[in-house]
């Protein structure tokens, strides 16, 4: 459910309002009871709920782990005298 914002041409006052996209806009103002109260245009607003998400829920296979292994960033072995890996 999208959270609205309204403002009161009569009195001032701003509000939130948590509501369904098919529920009639709000209309009368809880502060001063007047029937001035207008939906605003404003950023579209999210709410993150849960445990968080982690570095690894959307990894597969060996790119799990990337921050805390050292794996990634070392360079390959060489054994050779012409510096091939091994």
């Amino acid at each position: 459910m999208p959270i609205y914002e309204y403002a009161c041409k009569a009195c001032g006052h701003r509000l939130e309002k948590l509501q369904r996209l098919s529920a009639e806009p709000l209309t009368d103002c809880p502060a001063c009871s007047q029937p001035a109260l207008d939906r605003l245009i404003s950023a579209a607003g999210f709410r993150l709920a849960g445990g968080g998400w982690y570095e690894t829920d959307f990894k597969t296979g060996s790119k799990k782990n990337l921050a805390g292994s050292s794996e990634g960033a070392k360079a390959p072995e060489t054994s050779g005298k012409d510096g091939t890996a091994a």
